[in-house]
């Protein structure tokens, strides 16, 4: 193993780029795809420093030949083989027998990480800027960092450089605006599909009893910024696991590895059927950076922390790095009233601890099997991860008046959805077809209003032609004895006045309708106030059903408008109470999540009944309901909160 604090990497460039330490059980003591990706870096690294282009073709060729490889890699070197296959000349063979036969990077390999500035290789991230460009920006302007490009960039310097023009140098500040938002953090669904992977694999290595999620994945934070796993194992088996985690596909950097802790860099080829960001809203692929993004997403990497533990700390490592910080900290005061020092190591008696810190102590911790002891000795109710934000969950612990957290199992269909008719992908008849299999007893169908012609809004009479096939589709499945029903309805934009993008007799004939602001742009110029009164009058007009999206906000592409939530779920109160029903969104797509779950509480205080909808532009996209499950969790609702709970009667009786 490692030294705590070492950094295993020989040497690194900066921006991800490093040639990795081998791995103890070598030969081969690299796996393809790191040999692979250390021949394409050293192109790109040959390419800033101006190489020859025949020789950094040749490195490019190889690093494709590798990556489509399935034979070892070892038995490739130790036959011979390695040298006989195209593109792979003496030079370069020798090279690759050297790195899989004896685990040395060559000297210039090495060398040429080593001299090539951090800064130059950060420039690659972003979007559409290649080596030449970074070249030629480092030799005439002297930019060798992203915030020297930044800086030229905003003084008009890129613009008038031969090949560029104001359209590259304004491409340019987008791309580094769009780098700065994907590396901060990443949204809920793709952190866990990161997380879920990993944790998958490294649950299967031998002597591992359990692998689990931590961190805000295991909260369901909207946004991730980088992973925790806990990992279970016995003292003898520690090293053996280590190593064995160390090896696994889709690391694409080791940063460091101690007696306790490993730290990661993970890339896509942790997924063992590949990685696809799938269909995305245009409107949202427009706010969160279009094809740059795509190009980031497919390429990107993400931090993990990962735990080694035995059996016995394990439940209270998971529940110290599951966090919050906030709940953390009411935690530990709650076990220090009764006489205890509460830590990831256990939970320790002072009296016995004495001045004794960490493992040392934690031999006179009260036991453990799980959280739930924990808990338990601190006199309370178990807290579900989403609930630990230090938001009331310790006093309803304490009181026994945790709520029973919606669960995806409960949800019987959706009403926000799309099809062919405006900006979906899939057929009404295909939309169905997965929600039945998916096991909902109804879907409710919504496209777009003609206003909205990015979205290819359905015309009036295109929408009432669609009503009267839902209705002989529900008369069909009525005859059939089938338990399923289509509702049918509208996603209109709310447009000045607060009025809706039909005519009352169009919208008279729908079973809903779901209200929604489009028009981000002039919404966000103007003040809380206006935008606040805008949404009421919507709300007012009697054909609104549900205020969808409300806030407009894209996670990591754009802020929404301003606007007073409160006042505006006070007033949908307000029409509830005289029962007329009016529900506010809870948009499920992980690009949106909106309500925020921290409002969604108050919505439940309030009665106003919350609707979680995928807004599913495509089949797969009827799946993101259960990222509105999760933050509708994290928002304290429970199922009589939430009307995808309802069965069709009851929706029809109330609508």
């Amino acid at each position: 193993m490692f030294d705590k604090g070492q950094r295993p990497s020989e040497t690194m460039a900066g921006g991800g780029f490093s040639l990795p330490k081998a791995r103890p059980s070598g030969p081969p003591y690299f796996s393809r795809n790191q040999v692979a990706k250390a021949l394409h870096q050293v192109a790109v690294l040959l390419e800033l420093q101006g190489a020859n282009v025949f020789r950094v073709r040749s490195y490019q060729n190889a690093s494709r030949m590798l990556g489509s490889l399935t034979e070892d890699l070892g038995e490739l070197v130790a036959t011979g083989r390695l040298l006989e296959m195209k593109g792979i000349g003496k030079g370069l063979g020798s090279a690759l027998t050297q790195v899989i036969a004896e685990g040395r990077w060559p000297s210039d390999w090495i060398e040429l990480h080593a001299s090539t500035p951090e800064g130059m290789i950060e420039m690659l991230g972003i979007p559409g800027l290649g080596p030449k460009r970074i070249k030629l920006m480092n030799q005439e302007l002297g930019v060798d960092s992203v915030a020297s490009l930044k800086e030229a960039a905003e003084a008009g310097k890129i613009a008038p450089m031969k090949g560029f023009g104001a359209k590259s140098q304004a491409r340019m500040l987008d791309g580094i605006e769009l780098l700065a938002r994907f590396r901060a953090r990443r949204r809920l669904d793709v952190g866990l599909m990161y997380g879920e992977a990993f944790e998958t694999r490294v649950a299967q290595i031998d002597g591992v009893i359990k692998a689990q999620l931590a961190g805000s994945a295991r909260r369901r934070k909207e946004t991730i910024g980088d992973l925790d796993l806990v990992v279970a194992v016995e003292h003898e088996h520690h090293d053996a696991v280590a190593t064995a985690i160390l090896s696994l596909p889709g690391i694409a950097d080791v940063k460091g590895a101690g007696d306790s802790k490993i730290s990661l860099i993970l890339d896509t080829s942790v997924f063992e059927e590949g990685f696809t960001v799938g269909h995305i809203d245009p409107n949202v692929l427009d706010a969160i950076g279009g094809e740059d993004y795509e190009q980031l997403e497919s390429g990107g990497t993400i931090d993990a922390q990962v735990r080694l533990v035995t059996p016995q700390v394990f439940p209270f490592t998971l529940a110290y790095f599951t966090g919050s910080k906030e709940h953390n900290i009411a935690m530990r005061q709650r076990a220090i009233d009764r006489g205890l020092r509460l830590n990831e190591f256990g939970l320790i008696p002072e009296v016995k601890a004495g001045e004794l810190k960490g493992m040392a102590a934690a031999k006179f911790s009260l036991d453990a099997i799980d959280e739930q002891s924990i808990y338990r000795h601190l006199d309370l109710e178990w807290v579900t991860p989403e609930l630990r934000e230090d938001t009331g969950e310790i006093v309803a612990a304490e009181q026994s008046a945790l709520p029973q957290l919606i669960q995806t199992s409960e949800i019987k269909g959706a009403w926000h959805n799309h099809t062919t008719l405006s900006d979906g992908e899939a057929s009404l008849e295909q939309m169905a077809e997965t929600a039945r299999k998916m096991g909902w007893n109804w879907l409710g169908i919504a496209d777009h209003s003609p206003t909205l012609q990015v979205a290819n809004g359905a015309s009036a009479e295109d929408l009432l032609a669609q009503g009267e096939t839902i209705k002989q589709y529900n008369a069909t499945w009525a005859d059939e004895g089938v338990d399923f029903r289509l509702f049918h309805g509208v996603e209109s934009d709310i447009l000045p006045g607060g009025k809706l993008d039909h005519p009352d007799e169009v919208l008279d004939t729908l079973d809903y309708t779901v209200a929604s602001v489009h028009a981000i742009s002039k919404w966000r110029a103007r003040d809380e106030i206006e935008n606040t009164e805008e949404l009421i009058r919507c709300i007012d007009h009697p054909a609104t059903t549900v205020l969808g999206h409300p806030t407009g906000r894209i996670l990591q592409g754009r802020d929404g408008y301003e606007v007073d939530l409160f006042a505006v779920l006070e007033h949908m109160a307000e029409h509830n109470d005289e029962g007329r029903l009016k529900a506010v969104e809870l948009n499920a797509s992980p690009y949106r999540l909106d309500l925020d779950w921290r409002l969604c509480k108050h919505a439940k205080g309030l009665g106003v009944p919350v609707i979680i909808n995928p807004d599913a532009h495509s089949l797969r996209g009827l799946a993101d309901i259960s990222y509105g499950v999760m933050a509708a969790r994290k928002g304290w609702l429970e199922a009589n909160d939430v009307l995808n709970t309802l069965t069709a009667e009851q929706l029809l009786a109330m609508i």
